[in-house]
């Protein structure tokens, strides 16, 4: 097998982490092969290098190779962008036309964002994976072709299977050989060889002196999560290469070229099922907090219902719970936790006392997880797996709260 550093040399790739130099090497072992590979990553994390990788080491490199975006072609065209039409099959074809798979018969052909395929082009996609047949549209006329399939895609396909949005044969059939693509933010290292690399590119090309970090720069840039992977991160060095008469880049005009709303903060890797974890966990916590708004308007026309029905206006009590509640310098809980657990006390009967303790009761969060829980568990009847698809988390956190709560749903 050919060095893992000749491959980055002849294909341009930039970076010494671990995961990276895996995937290289799983592309380089596949390639002999005829079996379907999956490529999987975020966006811009480079996916389209790896293609050529499998072909140019494969059996077929003297043959065509065609990538083609799936994202970028309409839904009422992709049948006839990849298998091809007859003449008049439809409004303007004027004339035969060979797809995708026909020209590059004997040769390789990459889908990029293959996730974004129509269902029934899945379909067709799967009988081109399993028999080598396929038909354009507007004929009968089954035809063959002998095509290696490499996909890609950053849609995470196994949940996108489980919402019914794609077949899971399909899956399967190009996840033959899978290649998982790391993030730039888990690539520890890597964003200063890329950001020099290329800062050297933009200032040969224009004959400029290259841009450089200054200590502090260089902290910001490497602790950025960079969203945008390494297309981000090229397209941020071009602004910078081009747009700043200084060539020595300070932190405070990097941070001027990054996106205000994205935490600097340095980052912390976690596997992609953790990252999954936390979204997860968020989504519930985001369901409570609805829950606790609501709540408060039920208190709030609780409140004022009460006050009618005395007769009589109660402003020390109202005018004190309602600014001390909407006090944007305060949560709900830092509010009951400054007045011992409760509201205000206040000089007023027992209807006003049971209205604090339902304050109490609504800002507990933990209670109201809690509660969340227990009644998605009663509504499917002890089934885990459905409740927590009704919660929006995965099985995995479920059971961590029922552990942590200790929630008998047998």
């Amino acid at each position: 097998m050919e060095d893992i550093k000749m491959i980055k040399q002849r294909f341009e790739i930039i970076g010494n982490d671990v995961r990276l130099e895996r995937a290289i090497e799983k592309a380089l072992l596949a390639a002999p092969t005829e079996f379907s590979v999956l490529i999987t990553g975020e966006s811009g994390v480079g996916k389209e290098v790896f293609p050529r990788i499998i072909h140019a080491y494969s059996r077929r490199k003297h043959a065509q190779y065609i990538a083609v975006n799936c994202g970028a072609i309409p839904e009422g065209t992709i049948d006839s962008e990849l298998f091809g039409h007859e003449r008049g099959s439809f409004t303007g074809a004027l004339s035969e036309r060979k797809g995708y798979f026909e020209e590059s018969d004997g040769g390789t052909i990459f889908l990029d964002e293959v996730g974004e395929l129509p269902s029934a082009t899945q379909s067709k996609l799967l009988r081109v994976l399993e028999a080598g047949e396929f038909i354009r549209v507007g004929s009968s006329k089954v035809q063959k072709t002998n095509v290696r399939v490499i996909a890609a895609t950053n849609v995470d396909l196994p949940a996108a299977v489980g919402r019914g949005r794609f077949r899971e044969d399909l899956y399967y059939r190009l996840s033959t050989m899978p290649i998982q693509v790391p993030p730039l933010r888990e690539r520890e290292g890597d964003v200063s060889l890329l950001f020099r690399k290329f800062a050297t590119d933009v200032a040969e090309r224009y004959r400029m002196p290259a841009v450089k970090l200054t200590e502090e720069a260089t902290i910001v840039l490497e602790s950025y999560r960079w969203p945008g992977n390494v297309r981000q991160l090229k397209n941020v060095t071009e602004q910078l290469s081009v747009l700043e008469q200084d060539r020595n880049v300070s932190a405070a005009t990097l941070r001027g070229y990054l996106p205000q709303d994205t935490n600097l903060l340095p980052m912390v890797s976690h596997s992609p099922e953790e990252e999954r974890g936390f979204s997860n966990e968020r989504e519930i916590l985001y369901k409570i907090l609805f829950d606790m708004k609501q709540d408060m308007n039920d208190l709030k026309r609780l409140v004022l219902d009460l006050m009618q029905k005395k007769g009589e206006e109660q402003p020390e009590y109202s005018s004190v719970l309602f600014r001390d509640l909407h006090d944007t310098h305060h949560s709900p809980a830092d509010f009951i936790r400054a007045n011992g657990g409760r509201g205000h006390k206040v000089d007023h009967d027992a209807p006003i006392e049971d209205t604090e303790e339902v304050v109490e009761e609504s800002f507990l969060i933990e209670e109201k997880e809690k509660e969340l829980i227990v009644r998605a568990l009663e509504k499917n009847h002890g089934r885990r797996r459905r409740a927590a698809n009704d919660l929006g988390i995965s099985e995995r956190t479920l059971y961590r709260k029922i552990k942590e709560y200790n929630i008998d749903d047998e």
